[in-house]
């Protein structure tokens, strides 16, 4: 396992996972991964030194402690050696580690096959001015090394290269940066660890996305030439990757055999299930279509196309005899009224209970299919089309779902998504003739508002003098609030952007201050 190594290095948290949230409040929980990496020590082959991330109850003295560290144990010849206590918890974006772990007090160094080698943990080497980047400026170690759990977004790993480099050219030396990979719950980890020079130049990265061993050799000079430097994948091939990765690991370590989508003819449902079809196989894959009176021809043809081109199962249940009945029943009880919203949501409703029926019968995991754009104006309905247990495209705007569509497209001989279902404008069908561009600005222009009202925290007046008209800005901001209550309603779902609903942006529902 350890190829000759002298050092041989897991990421942050190893033990437990990441994040290990409220789990760490439980004494017994700490307890076991204790035991357990005592465990792991005891079999591990002698001669290198390991480094393994887990929760740890004791400080330097060996006493328990009302809050544990998030800790690096160094292990040598079946010994814990060494215990490192992360000095900077990150308490922003996804993180909470201040609300359940306590802060170590002081650096470590060891020594590893003649080098001095400091120890650190994720956060601990973003900064240099703090914690042991700073503390250790004139010990003038050999070589860092960084266990992390860092979650994956849109252009992170340019971000993650660029602040270590800071770090070695700080500490003039090199940086092994070992990085968590696979999915956990809305995060995802991607992995690619990296080994880099003195000067902040890479000279090795494990393949993204995938558990890997990367064997590296540090000579004792500090120039050291390149060795294995797996390729980082292009934006779209990489967003599309981390969302198979993390819909995969939801699946499979939640222990379900099937999921189900409602394939709409849309091109936000169309994405949801070849995804799912990609990530999990088309076995573990049903679609169900739900056709009402105002689904269009088009919508339907297209739905049982990506049923057909992706090799899944279809069932189809129209819904119009329902959705007449419950008229029926409803009506006497509502007076002399005009149709509208109600009767538009009671549709999504009813397809929503019929996809969860298919769930509880079968033991299926229902995906929802609501994008980025839709949750965050509320274009979108509590117990229809948002009920599920996950949300694969939850952070994704819709301008990019067509553009991961047709990058899909591209992959194969014959496009696997129906070109007219990328092609027609979009429309919820709920009614003649409904188009979302009758509710909604054009969907560049509201993604280009949402990309700054929500993940930039900009103001009306910045938004405005960016070149967009007012009242519409005040529209959709008025929307975006006034849309919490859903939003925390919503199934948790994948993390692709710096800034998603749920975990990183988390407001209060009742609020009266108004960005107007």
């Amino acid at each position: 396992m350890t190829s000759g190594a002298d050092l041989v290095v897991f990421p942050e948290l190893a033990v437990s996972g990441y994040p290990p949230e409220d789990l760490i409040l439980k004494n017994h929980f700490v307890e076991d991964c204790m035991a357990e990496v005592k465990r792991i020590a005891n079999a591990l082959p002698i001669g290198a030194t390991y480094i393994i991330g887990c929760p740890w109850g004791e400080d330097d003295q060996g006493s328990r402690q009302n809050m544990p560290f998030n800790a690096a144990i160094i292990v040598h010849d079946g010994q814990i050696q060494k215990v490192y206590r992360k000095m900077l918890l990150p308490n922003y974006g996804v993180f909470d580690e201040k609300r359940v772990f306590a802060a170590g007090k002081a650096p470590l160094v060891i020594g590893v096959a003649g080098r001095r080698v400091s120890v650190q943990i994720c956060e601990d080497s973003w900064q240099i001015d703090q914690g042991p980047c700073a503390e250790l400026t004139d010990a003038s170690p050999d070589l860092i090394v960084n266990l992390s759990a860092s979650p994956y977004s849109r252009n992170k790993s340019d971000e993650r290269q660029s602040i270590l480099g800071k770090v070695t050219r700080h500490l003039i030396c090199p940086l092994l940066y070992c990085n968590l990979v696979g999915g956990q719950d809305e995060l995802i980890f991607d992995g690619a660890s990296l080994v880099l020079d003195a000067n902040g130049n890479p000279m090795a990265r494990a393949r993204q996305f995938e558990e890997d061993l990367l064997v590296v050799e540090l000579p004792a000079k500090p120039s050291i030439p390149s060795q294995r430097i797996e390729p980082s994948a292009k934006d779209l091939p990489e967003v599309y990757t981390a969302m198979k990765l993390g819909l995969r690991d939801y699946v499979n370590k939640n222990q379900f055999t099937k999921v189900v989508v409602a394939l709409s003819g849309g091109v936000d449902s169309a994405l949801v299930g070849v995804l799912a079809v990609d990530a999990l196989g088309a076995d573990r894959v049903v679609g169900i279509t739900m056709p009402s009176q105002y689904s269009s021809m088009g919508t339907l043809r297209d739905a049982r196309q990506v049923a057909e081109n992706t090799g899944i199962q279809l069932h189809e249940v129209a819904i119009e005899e329902l959705f007449n009945g419950y008229l029926q029943e409803l009506s006497p009880h509502w007076g002399d009224r005009k149709s509208g919203t109600t009767e538009e949501n009671l549709q999504a409703r009813i397809r929503g209970n019929i996809i969860m029926a298919f769930s509880n019968t079968f033991g299926w995991l229902v995906l929802t299919t609501g994008n980025k754009s839709e949750i965050a104006v509320g274009y979108c309905t509590l117990y229809g089309d948002m009920a599920g247990g996950f949300a694969v495209i939850k952070d994704v705007p819709k301008t990019l779902v067509w553009e991961l569509c047709r990058w899909r497209n591209q992959q194969d001989a014959a496009p696997i998504i129906p070109p007219t279902t990328i092609e027609r404008p979009p429309s919820a069908e709920l009614r003649p003739n409904q188009k979302d561009a009758d509710s909604l600005p054009p969907y560049p222009i509201l993604d280009a508002i949402l990309e700054r009202y929500v993940e930039l925290d900009l103001s009306l007046d910045e938004i405005v003098a960016a070149g967009f008209d007012t009242a519409m800005v005040q529209r959709i901001i008025h929307l975006v609030d006034t849309n919490e209550y859903k939003r925390r309603q919503a199934a948790p779902g994948i993390k692709i952007t710096p800034k998603a609903f749920g975990r990183d942006r988390r407001l209060p529902i009742t609020n009266a201050y108004q960005d107007q």
